[in-house]
This record gives C-alpha cells, structure tokens and sequence, in this order.
C-alpha cells in the first residue's frame, strides 16, 4: 500500500517518509490528524473517532506522550508558574537542545524541580557538572529521571494554544497504553519522539522497544502544526 492509494485519514507528513526499512523488513509510518487535544477530550473517545475506523490486525498503533498528557490536565498556562531563583539559576545553565527547549527556561525547570524534587534535581546537576569536567554529556537526565526528561516547554514551532504551556511527561503510559490497546484490538505505544528521535515510554505488551524507537526515529507525527498526534506502524506485505 502506498501513500497514493491510502484510506484518506491516513497521512504521510510532508517532508516524512512513508517507509523505513529495519533488519530486512519494511515498515509503514501513518499519522492521523485530529483537532487540538486539551484536557476536555478522553483518550477512549479519540482513539474510538480517529483510529478505529482505519487500524487493521497487524498494526501497531502509536501516540505521543504529550497528547496523553493533555487529556490527563499535565499542560501548565506558562503565566501560572512562578519559578524559584533556583530555577532561575539552573535553568541558565542548561545545554540548548536544537530539538526543543528542556529545562533551559525558568518554568520548565520549576516544574522538574516539583516533579522529581529540589534535592533529586540538585544532585543530577551535581553529576552534570562532574559530567563535563569529564567530557560526557546526559548524566544530568539519567540521575533527575524520565520525569525530567519527558518536560516540554513551548517553542516557535509549538501548536497553539501550547506555545504557552510548559506539558509534562503522561502519568501511567504503561496502563494507559493497555486500555487503549483493549479498545483497539492492537498493540499500543505512548512515545516522546521528535526530529532528533525518541523513546517508548509505554506499551500495551513485551514488544522489542529498541526496534519501535527505530522505526519512528525521523518523527513520523511531525513537530509543528500538523496536528497528528498519534499514527500507525504497518508492517509492508509484498
């Protein structure tokens, strides 16, 4: 099946490519487009109206953390935090990433400061600055833990209204990744992908994560105003 000839809901984003092929096996990459996710929608009811009426035994069916995170009210307004001068100070001394803005401002570090706490996230900067002087980078995140990791912080590219809210990692994306799957019928995923890559942060069974990770490692759902929060991986039959 090719983009040309897909059921119309199923969408290859401009500038992504429809296949990846891993270890000799081809696999499809499907976005799915759908309103603005906020905290008054119910996962059940999306996955019912967008992904129901074209998954198919097979698929593999994925959606990004932060959509899961914005039904469960984890969107913060910006204007509501109010950042400590700790995460004043730490938050300037934080790596840019060119794929989104972490920590690197006040209110994101704020809330990995309430998420992880104030002493988890001063002895992962503790660890970043022995990282350094070592020439290692990442230690920051693999002591302050997945919590931290999974922040986003609004960027130029961010679709409104989420240019003003910092969106916190999804709470449970184990379980919410098997309550989807017992609604669909397929495996599920909760992933944080973007450009640069990604992780499986939940799945609805043993699947091999490092492979998943792969195959949407360009991003697939895009990382602007496309709108497509979740997708399809289907594998290519000859």
């Amino acid at each position: 099946m090719t983009a040309a000839n897909l059921p119309n809901k199923l969408i290859v984003n401009k500038g992504k490519q429809e296949f990846i092929t891993i270890g000799g096996v081809t696999y499809g990459r499907y976005a799915l487009k759908t309103h603005v996710i906020t905290a008054a929608d119910s996962l059940s009811d999306i996955a019912e109206k967008y992904v129901l009426p074209v998954v198919i035994p097979g698929d593999v069916v994925f959606f990004s953390e932060k959509m899961v995170a914005c039904t469960q009210g984890r969107a913060i307004p910006l204007k509501s935090i109010r950042p400590r001068r700790l995460a004043l100070f730490l938050s300037a001394r934080v790596y840019k990433n060119p794929g989104g803005i972490g920590l690197a401002m006040p209110e994101t570090m704020e809330m990995a400061l309430r998420e992880c706490g104030t002493w988890r996230i001063l002895l992962a900067a503790a660890c970043h600055c022995v990282g350094r002087l070592l020439r290692k980078r990442g230690w920051f995140y693999i002591v302050a833990g997945r919590k931290a990791a999974s922040i986003d912080g609004p960027c130029s590219y961010t679709l409104p209204p989420y240019n003003q809210y910092v969106v916190l990692g999804p709470s449970k994306p184990g379980k919410i990744a098997k309550e989807l799957a017992a609604a669909l019928g397929v495996p599920v995923l909760i992933v944080d992908i973007n450009d640069l890559g990604g992780n499986i942060l939940g799945s609805s069974e043993k699947l091999d994560k490092a492979l998943y990770s792969k195959i949407l490692s360009d991003n697939p759902l895009g990382q602007s105003e496309q709108c497509t929060p979740c997708g399809i991986i289907r594998r290519k039959t000859k």
